[in-house]
């Protein structure tokens, strides 16, 4: 799964520089808010992408490492860092299963939009833990299922036809759960509803037109409830993407 998703992802890198939401989304300032920074942290953030999470720490922090499987996304990272004339980050190739880092190297663990993209999530959370400092923070924020299993397997579905390294996109109970499971005290601290232009959704991964076909099928033969709870549009087509951000703190 980390080659598909390098591979997907390196086509898609200049896309998601410029991303509106990945650039200034609104979870960007509660991230940094439920880090709890105070300019003395060391932080790294995972699945970094395009940078955006860690060039948005780092003027809060004492450092950033910024760690992504995919070239092309950090090629793209260190320019806008260096666009920025932000340097304290290091950007660095790594898989957030394996990371290249010490027990207790960090304060703040970070991760934006990445985490339904991992293969074996619960072995990424034993990662984040091993990495942190007792007291440290983990500050998630991803696209979150519904608890409703209609709901769930509808959005799973669409995202999967979006782009064949999506893993799951967990619910917010099924995060909870896992979280405490390692060892944190983990809260939900802010929910959000993205809207999405369908076409623009799908054009940033490359989505092939037959691929697109078939969401848009799914999307006309929604009843009432999926459609409700997704806000599902037509022409323009588009949805409403569930976002979450839960803090964890390590025991």
């Amino acid at each position: 799964m980390a080659g598909d998703a390098r591979e997907q992802f390196g086509q898609a890198a200049a896309a998601y520089a410029t991303s509106s939401y990945h650039a200034r989304g609104p979870d960007l300032p509660v991230i940094v808010e439920a880090a709890g920074l105070t300019g003395a942290e060391t932080v790294l953030d995972l699945g970094t992408g395009a940078g955006h999470t860690a060039l948005a720490c780092a003027r809060h922090a004492a450092c950033v490492a910024a760690v992504d499987i995919t070239p092309a996304m950090l090629a793209a990272a260190k320019d806008l860092a260096a666009s920025r004339r932000v340097g304290n980050v290091e950007f660095r190739e790594a898989d957030a299963a394996q990371l290249p880092f010490e027990d207790e190297a960090f304060d703040v663990v970070t991760c934006r939009a990445a985490a339904h993209h991992f293969a074996d999530v619960r072995h990424v959370v034993d990662e984040v833990r091993r990495v942190l400092r007792p007291g440290g923070r983990f500050v998630l924020s991803d696209t979150v299922a519904p608890e409703d299993a209609r709901a769930d397997t509808f959005l799973n579905t669409i995202e999967f036809l979006r782009d064949p390294s999506h893993v799951r996109d967990y619910r917010g109970s099924e995060w909870l759960r896992l979280l405490r499971a390692a060892g944190f005290e983990a809260e939900m601290v802010h929910r959000m509803v993205l809207v999405l232009d369908g076409a623009d959704w799908a054009a940033r991964q490359r989505t092939p037109p037959e691929k697109v076909a078939i969401i848009r099928q799914l999307f006309a033969e929604a009843g009432p409830a999926l459609r409700a709870a997704f806000e599902l549009r037509d022409e323009p087509w588009g949805f409403a993407q569930p976002i979450a951000v839960i803090r964890a703190v390590r025991k």
